[in-house]
């Protein structure tokens, strides 16, 4: 199991994440994407899912139309840990 970073850890692994913050009164980050319309929301959150699947490491995540609330939190650590900051680097990367 991977370990919870430390509040200085997680400071400054978000300040290289652009778009991502802490989520008040919990220990997990988000991100809101916003896409053109709803196949390219889509066909974000299906090449994140297979990232996500790949590292065994699932997002909370909700979409409505073109947009795509996302919430990352290592829930057996209790908080964020270095494989939710590479989850939300993925993201970002297939974003674009």
């Amino acid at each position: 199991m991977v370990g919870r970073l430390t509040a200085d850890a997680r400071s400054a692994a978000l300040s290289k994440l652009i778009g991502w913050s802490e989520v008040p009164g919990r220990d997990a980050i988000t991100r809101t994407f916003t896409f053109r319309d709803f196949n390219e929301a889509f066909g974000f959150m299906t090449r994140a899912a297979l990232v996500a699947e790949k590292n065994d490491h699932h997002p909370e995540w909700r979409n409505v139309y073109k947009t795509v609330e996302v919430v990352l939190s290592t829930h057996d650590a209790g908080g964020v840990t270095s494989r939710d900051i590479a989850l939300a680097a993925a993201m970002n990367r297939i974003a674009g």
